[in-house]
């Protein structure tokens, strides 16, 4: 295929795939932008709400919090525990989570230092309830499972328009021409710098963002995939051994195993099994992990307390590396804070990107029209070539 054929051919996939799938990207890319710091903005408004804490000392032990909380649901004994959250800063609360028959998530926030508990099931604020719609459409369109799988086929559809535009950006020939826009120019002009620019300074980022999310949404297919093209073993899923007439181990020397596989490492999460054949997770930060959440773990049968799977950040196969690099990928975590801003103009491209496009498709078919009608009409096309002079 000669070069013109195929550059031909890239243009017009890159131009109807950005038509068709557009406007679901604009979506997708708006309802990113806001989440990008949704965790700082849930935890404001939760510290509204539960107040400020003070940090006093040493923070209490885990097994005291929780003996303190489950006093509170004295009266619901079928309540169990489900996740306990440590926090990452002096002044946040411990969030522990607990099953009941009325509720399957009761999130209690817990003051580390006295144990009293701050707030429980929190009153939806307009933050809440603009997040819980944000969330969803982001991922899933507020279709469930099928949105969820349409929005990973989008984000491909994004991924493979985003690689077009990189083939087609006119700076491979001109570089410097490539990241000009001329401010001056003519609207037609005007609007293809800014498209161009716009593109090209995304195009990896938005490449990241779509394809991380394509393969979370088929993950089933894609993580066999990545374990296989790496030469990669995937671990097995840990799972307990029930012992006839023995209950689970308690929590403090259950941790005591955990923190003695990762010494070095901070405690940052428990998630307790919610049947026999489930094991006890510890989470853990290692020092030399830049991201705020765990990225260790630690899987504990609950009855003998043995280590079943140790998972280290720093230990782990390629194809693991490569599955845990989709979380800072697709949230722009990866340079902290400069890097999240950054990606907040990054779910405004698709927006920029689609309205340009648009304008510059409008003017290719007006003048395709325009010659076609010209063709048949002589003193027309004498029209069109008269005011095509006068602009250039």
């Amino acid at each position: 295929m000669q070069v013109k054929s195929f550059r031909h051919l890239v243009f017009t996939l890159h131009r109807y795939i950005g038509l068709a799938v557009g406007l679901i990207a604009i979506i997708v890319g708006l309802t990113g932008s806001l989440l990008v710091f949704h965790s700082e903005i849930s935890s404001f408004d939760q510290q509204r709400q539960i107040g400020t804490i003070t940090p006093q000392g040493e923070a209490l032990p885990i097994e005291v919090v929780l003996n303190m909380v489950k006093k509170t649901y004295s009266n619901q004994p079928d309540a169990t525990l489900q996740a306990i959250y440590l926090p990452s800063k002096p002044n946040e609360p411990m969030n522990v989570f607990l099953k009941t028959k009325e509720k399957d998530w009761n999130e209690n926030y817990v003051n580390p230092y006295t144990g009293a508990i701050l707030g429980n099931n929190l009153k939806p604020t307009f933050v809440n309830k603009f997040f819980e719609i944000v969330y969803p459409l982001h991922y899933a369109l507020l279709g469930g499972d099928i949105g969820y799988k349409f929005v990973g086929i989008i984000g491909l559809l994004m991924s493979f328009m985003s690689i077009t535009g990189i083939i087609l950006w006119p700076g491979w020939r001109r570089l410097i021409s490539g990241f000009k826009i001329k401010w001056n120019a003519h609207p037609k002009r005007l609007n293809f710098d800014v498209h161009k620019v716009a593109g090209v300074i995304t195009a990896v980022f938005l490449i990241c963002t779509f394809f991380t999310g394509f393969c979370w949404s088929f993950g089933e297919f894609i993580n066999p995939m990545i374990y296989a093209v790496t030469f990669s073993k995937q671990q097995p899923t840990p799972v307990s051994v029930p012992i006839a007439g023995k209950s689970a181990l308690g929590l403090k020397e259950q941790l005591k195993t955990a923190q003695a596989a990762l010494p070095d490492a901070a405690l940052r999460s428990i998630s307790f099994p919610s049947k026999p054949e489930e094991v006890l997770t510890v989470s853990f930060k290692l020092p030399q992990e830049t991201e705020d959440y765990a990225q260790s773990n630690v899987y504990l049968d609950q009855y003998n307390g043995k280590v079943l799977r140790v998972d280290s950040s720093l230990k782990v196969s390629l194809g693991d590396r490569i599955i845990n690099s989709f979380v800072p990928l697709h949230y722009g975590t990866f340079w902290g804070i400069p890097s999240r801003i950054f990606y907040v103009f990054v779910g405004l491209a698709p927006l920029v990107l689609f309205i340009t496009g648009f304008v510059m498709w409008q003017y290719r078919y007006r003048a395709k029209t325009s010659n076609s009608d010209a063709e048949g009409n002589p003193k027309r096309e004498r029209l069109i070539e008269m005011s095509q002079s006068r602009h250039n």
